[in-house]
């Protein structure tokens, strides 16, 4: 006999582990379907990798009752400073000017995982099925019908595929995505510069792609150093100290030069953007249904922002005594997460291809542009909301109320 579920999560990483804890106190019956446990070296989600959230990220977590708990592994960002090498010009944004007390934090994503996961194993409607794979998806029917690699077989009023960039649940489910490849590389790393970071978050264009530090606990910086695709073989067999030289001279002497840095890894960067995020009894959530370029540290925060999404439907479903899964709610879905989608992907895009090396106008006429971004008062604040996650509408949870 099928084992039963209201809701089946598929992908255990931030964002399908937050969907499962938005729903914590609701009477529904879930699983949690993830391939890689937290903890194992092999884990893409829980790596080490750093994630910037967004202020209304931290009202998120704040409303699963999780911030706390992540407090001591943030590390605040109070500015932003957005710049290009070689060239006049920067746009500068302030938490002050925002009323804020940051414009959003930085955290390791193993930290992220390690308080998901205790969260979720305190949770007493969700069973956790892992290590476990989808194999199978039949979608046509009243229920979900899921067969895992193990033999075992779910039904669920609704699945939700939050299984990162190349989701086997969307591809099974037979939607198509669009794709553009940047013919970039993005090689990260944990970097200690020669002064304190001073909750200074940098974004610099340089003329093989963006390079970004984040401020980091005990005054590091994670960074993401954009180069050509091609390029980063040679940038990964560098010892550390010509690493290092080369990210002093690509960088500046704004933070003193750099002194130390972890090993190094390279992802390759490419859009991915769903043709739509709902079938029958399924929708997309995360990198399952966008994957964005770093440029702008959107990713994560626009998949958050689908999970308190879907939460606030779901639970607005339970209370009603409503099917989790029929038309109505995922027509809402696709709606209602329709322009946030839009916009920040936009503002991704635009700022990625706008910044390309090979791109024109010349880099005068961008430097121009973020002399101008940094004189107008209100497109400057106009970004700083989209950025802190901040732009109408939003979800329940992220104007920090509960789904």
């Amino acid at each position: 006999m099928n084992a039963r579920y209201d809701l089946v999560i598929v992908g255990g990483g931030p964002v399908g582990a937050s969907l499962a804890r938005a729903l914590a106190h609701t009477p529904l019956r879930l699983a949690l379907v993830e391939a890689v446990p937290p903890r194992d070296p092999g884990q893409p989600s829980y790596d080490e990798r750093v994630l910037a959230l967004s202020h209304g990220s931290r009202r998120i977590f704040t409303g699963l009752g999780l911030w706390e708990r992540l407090t001591p592994h943030a590390q605040a960002i109070e500015h932003i400073h957005v710049s290009q090498r070689g060239r006049f010009g920067a746009t500068r944004l302030h938490a002050a000017d925002e009323g804020v007390d940051a414009l959003g934090h930085v955290i390791p994503t193993r930290a992220i995982g390690q308080v998901l996961w205790q969260a979720l194993a305190e949770q007493d409607n969700l069973t956790l099925l892992c290590p476990a794979r989808l194999q199978h998806l039949t979608l046509n029917g009243p229920r979900a019908q899921l067969t895992l690699d193990d033999g075992r077989e779910l039904e669920a009023a609704l699945v939700v595929a939050a299984d990162g960039g190349r989701s086997p649940t969307r591809k099974l489910a037979g939607i198509e995505v669009e794709q553009r490849d940047y013919r970039q590389v993005a090689v990260i790393a944990t970097v200690t510069p020669g002064r304190p970071h001073r909750a200074i978050a940098y974004e610099r264009f340089t003329d093989s792609g963006p390079l970004a530090l984040l401020p980091m606990t005990q005054d590091r910086c994670s960074l993401v150093y954009t180069v050509r695709a091609g390029e980063e073989d040679a940038l990964l067999a560098l010892d550390d100290a010509a690493f290092l030289a080369r990210l002093d001279r690509r960088f500046g002497p704004r933070l003193g030069g750099f002194i130390h840095t972890s090993a190094r890894v390279a992802y390759p960067l490419r859009l991915i953007h769903a043709q739509r995020v709902t079938a029958p009894r399924l929708a997309l959530a995360g990198n399952a249904a966008h994957t964005l370029h770093p440029v702008a540290g959107q990713g994560f925060n626009l998949g958050l922002r689908d999970a308190a999404l879907l939460a606030e439907l779901i639970a607005a479903a339970a209370r009603a005594g409503e099917d989790p899964g029929e038309p109505e709610l995922l027509a809402r879905y696709q709606a209602q997460s329709q322009d946030d989608h839009r916009r920040t992907i936009g503002l991704t895009d635009l700022l990625a291809q706008a910044f390309l090396p090979q791109i024109p106008p010349a880099p005068g006429l961008r430097a121009l542009g973020l002399v101008g971004l940094n004189l107008c008062v209100p497109l400057k604040r106009g970004l700083a909301r989209q950025t802190m996650g901040l732009a109408p509408p939003l979800p329940r949870l992220a104007r920090g109320l509960t789904p």
